[in-house]
């Protein structure tokens, strides 16, 4: 049993057990059994942080199924692995070296030490950063709602921002609150922090910690951190401005809102685009150009070790350096003055590769089971699916049970990894003392 193979079936079962408990009468607001595909859909969808839907969440379940889908959510943000380590720490459970190398694999660590370090951190960050969005929330939603449901709206969005998993409790998403600042800003924000990552958070903490003690005013970055965040930085740039500009005359999004509340409604789909799944305007009257932008940065998603899916910003970021090597005749690629190893692009090619492989026959199959949508819906859902982005043109819940099946896997697929996936078929290569002849081929 690898640790590839403990991540995908860990999430197999966490999805099974979610089906079960999302299909119980007592998560019901009606009542009644919930149809099997409906709640394996919705529990996938929750665990896979995706937030795609093909029910009203807020009208078809009961607290008690807003509550499980909720728990869900968090553990799939978690991971299995980090979630499994999380409850065995509560009960006060002890590392053995074999728990130690499955989660330094499955956390993409240099190293054996400092795992728990990480785990306990990993908690404290996720803990900090809900209970804050839940306190901002709190001011918009307790006058509305009162107390004890505006509380309820509150956790359940910060949640759900937070862990980039985009489900709502409105049928309209976030529509309604297009002019709030302070839902927009705090909801944004969440998503922001979920998406880059654990381990750029704490390296982020660290350099404030440290500047504001004096300790070290000179502090260098990782690569990692590098790439992340100016990277993310530059894609959300480029998203404000897009949407803005594809957006601003269309009457069905933008055109009625004044220049400050379109400068936010198109920060926001810039933001929510990097797999969050929220959305202020419709997804649906969105322009050619405004749905080519989308998903584009869907399909590049967020960033490594984060709650976020798609191909990742480092992915991005390798693929445009070996693009700019190639263009200026150099032999490497580099990055921030760093030498990329060319195993990591590899894996970077083959990530692409297989993502749009991926993508292209998902939406092959649908064009053939649900012949009633148009091609452009499809392929939106599909690239939503993968990237666990949640985004949607509201035709989720018109989808065939084929349909949905294969949405399924798809978001199932974006979740582990395609690569994560493929290895656990096939066994490690062993290291071979053989080397092939060189030839050269026209590219």
């Amino acid at each position: 049993m690898t640790v590839a193979r403990t991540i995908c079936q860990g999430f197999i079962v966490v999805i099974a057990i979610g089906t079960i408990l999302l299909m119980l009468p007592i998560s019901m607001s009606s009542g009644n059994w919930s149809h099997p595909v409906t709640a394996l859909f919705t529990a996938t969808s929750a665990v896979c942080v995706t937030g795609l839907s093909v029910v009203n969440v807020g009208e078809y379940y009961s607290f008690w199924g807003q509550l499980f889908l909720l728990l869900l959510v968090q553990v799939g943000a978690f991971g299995y692995m980090t979630a499994t380590t999380i409850l065995l720490l509560l009960l006060g459970h002890k590392f053995g070296l074999r728990e130690k190398v499955a989660l330094q694999q499955s956390l993409e660590q240099v190293g054996l030490a400092g795992v728990e370090g990480l785990i306990r951190s990993i908690l404290a960050t996720t803990i900090v950063l809900e209970l804050t969005g839940i306190l901002l929330l709190l001011l918009v939603f307790v006058p509305i709602y009162g107390f004890q449901e505006g509380l309820w709206h509150s956790i359940f969005h910060s949640v759900n921002a937070f862990n980039n998993a985009g489900f709502s409790l409105y049928s309209d998403s976030l529509v309604q609150f297009v002019k709030s600042p302070l839902v927009n800003f705090v909801i944004s924000g969440l998503i922001i922090f979920g998406g880059l990552g654990y381990q750029v958070i704490m390296e982020m903490f660290l350099w404030l910690k440290k500047r504001l003690q004096g300790e070290q005013p000179c502090h260098i970055f990782s690569l990692h951190f590098k790439v992340v965040t100016n990277t993310t930085i530059l894609m959300l740039i480029l998203g404000l401005i897009a949407f803005f500009i594809a957006e601003f005359n269309n009457p069905n999004t933008l055109e009625s809102l004044n220049i400050q509340e379109k400068l936010i409604a198109a920060w926001f789909q810039s933001v929510t685009t990097r797999t969050a799944g929220f959305n202020t305007i419709d997804i649906d009257n969105l322009t050619d150009a405004g749905l080519f932008f989308t998903i584009a940065l869907m399909f590049i998603g967020a960033s490594p070790g984060s709650t976020g899916g798609g191909i990742k910003t480092t992915t991005f970021s390798i693929l445009f350096n070996s693009t700019k090597a190639a263009l200026q005749g150099r032999n490497e690629v580099l990055c921030y003055q760093r030498k990329i190893p060319m195993i990591v692009i590899i894996k970077a090619i083959g990530i692409v590769f297989a993502s749009t492989i991926l993508v292209g026959f998902a939406t092959t199959v649908i064009a053939f089971t649900d012949q009633q949508l148009e091609l452009t819906q499809i392929f939106f859902e599909v690239v939503s699916a993968f990237a666990t982005v949640g985004l949607s043109k509201g035709v989720t819940s018109n989808f065939t049970i084929p349909g949905q099946l294969v949405l399924i896997a798809t978001m199932y697929i974006g979740r582990v990894g395609v690569l994560l996936l493929i290895s656990t078929v096939f066994s490690e290569q062993k290291p071979s003392a053989i080397e092939y002849p060189e030839e050269n081929l026209f590219v």
